[in-house]
């Protein structure tokens, strides 16, 4: 493992969709709350105001199915079209780049600056690398057929698709 890249990682998806519909999917609590998460939340930065799509500056707090913990951050650039960048697990950053590819939305996700740190690695590198591929996957689910292939049921223990 000496030379696996612990800091950063990158996923892409294709989706048969367009621009406008993809970047709602990623700023728009609604939109986001169909393929991601239970509940999105995104605010001003002095949390005075619920925001309606998020934008540069803006905090978020966001919550899974099956999760009791509300994770925190930042947005940092959100430019209304192709590009988002949030914080996500601490320090790290999560870059989301969207471009035109034939008839799809290629999907480009890259997390870094994820620090060295054992528990880093193991919840942030990797657990991270993985959840990301099924929600990418759910992403695409959710904008090509309608079908969201999260577990919410709470009789259930959480599994890959939570």
């Amino acid at each position: 493992m000496e030379n696996f890249d612990w800091t950063s990682f990158t996923k892409r998806i294709v989706i048969k969709s367009n621009l406008t519909e993809i970047y709602d999917a990623w700023t728009k609590p609604a939109e986001i709350e169909k393929w991601f998460l239970k509940r999105a939340n995104f605010f001003d930065a002095d949390k005075t105001s619920t925001a309606k799509s998020a934008q540069k500056g803006h905090v978020y707090e966001w919550k899974w199915y099956l999760y009791e913990d509300v994770v925190k951050g930042e947005v940092l650039e959100a430019n209304g079209r192709d590009f988002i960048q949030f914080t996500f697990e601490g320090p790290s950053i999560v870059d989301i780049k969207l471009s035109e590819l034939h008839d799809y939305v290629l999907v480009e996700l890259t997390q870094k600056e994820i620090p060295l740190d054992d528990h880093s690695r193991q919840f942030v590198r990797i657990g991270c690398a993985s959840g990301w591929a099924f929600y990418l996957v759910n992403l695409k689910s959710v904008y090509e057929g309608g079908l969201d292939l999260r577990n919410k049921d709470t009789r259930l223990s959480p599994m890959i698709n939570n």
